[in-house]
């Protein structure tokens, strides 16, 4: 039932940004949550509707405080990938498909625990799906903040390391565009009176690369670059924008303190802009403790746990910096997050249900 009910879910492409789309499996998803007992609340958003469903506690331990769990229904994936170059495949005990393991087969696992569990005490447990986690979940950051208010602990469904283990920390990950507005002119009539955004843009880029060369554990990566028109108009117009990665809070800082400082090369108009950001969640003994408990769960059902840094930035970045006991990777065991070959090793998806199962009534 899970593999077919992941099936579904894969069948209904969400990509970030189309709110039509979103809304739709947001439809399936509070549909399904309120089945299994949660009160649902919808929070509209211009790009998609976050979901927030509250499942109560069992028994003695009903006026607990809750489990958070944080997932998103968005995915990279544009509409038609599936009938495409990414089509569901089942073969050797893999899994193939479009959001397969990022992270469609998280939000299949977590439904499935939750009607395990029905019947057994536990504490109550709340669920936040998010719209658009896949570009920083900028919509979204202060419904989290909110969300995580009183919280026992958070978990996230991203997929986990490579050999299964969570996610006991996450670099800051932060996007930044620069915006470039030159002056139009002829390129070869008068090129004197233009001002080109593009030049202007190549050597603040080049800045930036200054910047980031003075810190030892920094990622840049720019991402998108636009601009111009025509071989024969000195462009007006250009923009990048660009993937920060930060280990530590400080260096965080002092790199985009650095970088909203940019001065202008030439007679050009330059703005900085923050498009979203997730602050680094470092390492704590919260989590390690969380960890221990998390790995006396899996104790109970036979399996080994293990935990580990990550590069990689989602929504417990922001329940780790609020210093709340968190810990992500509780998807499915796979490979080719953001890539054509996506894919998760099917019997994964139950041992992941029991796991998430054991954490629920024993924490």
């Amino acid at each position: 039932m899970i593999i077919e009910r992941l099936q579904e879910y894969v069948g209904a492409e969400t990509p970030t940004g189309d709110a039509a789309a979103l809304n739709a499996f947001a439809d399936r998803l509070a549909e399904r949550y309120d089945a299994l007992g949660a009160s649902v609340r919808r929070v509209p958003t211009p790009t998609g509707d976050h979901l927030v469903a509250d499942f109560p506690g069992h028994g003695p331990r009903a006026d607990e405080a809750p489990l958070l769990f944080l997932a998103h229904h968005d995915t990279v994936w544009p509409l038609g990938q599936l009938a495409d170059v990414m089509p569901w495949r089942e073969a050797d005990g893999i899994i193939h498909g479009p959001g397969v393991f990022d992270m469609k087969g998280g939000l299949v696992i977590l439904e499935t625990a939750l009607e395990q569990v029905a019947d057994q005490d536990h504490r109550p447990v709340r669920v936040v799906v998010v719209a658009d986690e896949e570009v920083g979940s900028p919509s979204a950051r202060d419904l989290v903040t909110a969300e995580s208010a009183g919280v026992y602990a958070a978990f996230g469904l991203e997929p986990p390391h490579p050999n299964g283990d969570l996610k006991t920390s996450r670099w800051g990950s932060t996007r930044v565009r620069i915006e470039i507005t030159g002056r139009e002119a002829h390129a070869a009539l008068d090129p004197d009176s233009g001002i080109s955004a593009i030049d202007e843009l190549v050597d603040q880029l080049i800045a930036v690369r200054g910047i980031v060369a003075q810190y030892d554990e920094v990622l840049c990566n720019v991402g998108t670059i636009t601009g111009g028109g025509r071989t024969n108009v000195v462009p007006g117009s250009a923009s990048a924008d660009i993937g920060f990665r930060f280990v530590d809070p400080s260096t965080e800082k002092a790199v985009l303190a650095a970088v909203a400082e940019l001065q202008p090369v030439r007679a050009a108009q330059l703005t900085v802009r923050v498009m979203s950001n997730r602050p680094a969640w470092q390492p704590s003994p919260a989590t390690d403790d969380l960890l221990a408990k998390v790995i006396e769960a899996g104790r109970s059902i036979g399996q080994k746990v293990g935990g580990a840094a990550a590069s990689g930035a989602a929504d417990t970045n922001l329940t780790g910096w609020l210093g709340i006991p968190t810990l992500d990777g509780l998807g499915p065991i796979g490979k080719g997050a953001h890539a054509v070959h996506e894919q998760i090793v099917a019997t994964s998806l139950s041992e992941r249900v029991a796991l998430v199962a054991a954490i629920i009534i024993s924490l």
